[in-house]
């Protein structure tokens, strides 16, 4: 994948672009502003955008001259338009593990890290930061105690998978 710089004024825009994001440009000024840009613009051969309109966006907002570009020539125009759609939509299928999340925002916030580049708005943090952070994983080596009413007696057997006489075939299964 080739990736060049390019005049910001070199690219447009697609006219019937689907997706409303101006809600996001702050979040990704903020981001490019901390990170520096990490990926490119997508364009066609005519240097409109595949993907990447919130970038473009943000980069306006900055007053950057370039940005980086991947042109997509070995796309055929149906699959441009595929493309844009399916880059925004498979981004929405993803979730959060909540169970870690918590963790990693807590390690970056005792690191001194300023949070509020992430995109996260203040209600979002103080919810996911309330103090209920779990430490993530437990020592390997913890048992824990066995329940008041245990479910299994001794001389009990317990089959995992296996058994004796098969329900479906009549086949022994030796134990």
């Amino acid at each position: 994948m080739q990736i060049e710089l390019r005049e910001i004024s070199s690219i447009r825009p697609y006219e019937k672009n689907p997706r409303v994001n101006d809600g996001a440009v702050d979040a990704v000024m903020a981001s490019l502003k901390q990170f520096g840009f990490r990926q490119p613009i997508v364009v066609d051969a005519d240097g409109i955008i595949i993907c990447g309109h919130t970038r473009f966006k943000a980069a306006l907002k900055l007053g950057l001259a370039k940005v980086p570009v991947h042109v997509a020539k070995d796309l055929t125009p149906d699959q441009v338009r595929a493309y844009r759609l399916a880059d925004n939509k498979t981004a929405e299928l993803a979730e959060w593990d909540m169970d870690l999340l918590p963790i990693e925002l807590r390690d970056l916030q005792q690191a001194n890290f300023d949070l509020s580049k992430l995109g996260f708005d203040e209600e979002e943090l103080a919810k996911l930061l309330d103090g209920d952070v779990k430490d993530g994983l437990c020592d390997p080596d913890d048992v824990p105690a066995p329940p008041d009413e245990p479910i299994t007696k001794p001389g009990d057997l317990c089959l995992l998978g296996a058994y004796s006489v098969c329900p479906h075939c009549g086949e022994v299964n030796d134990l």
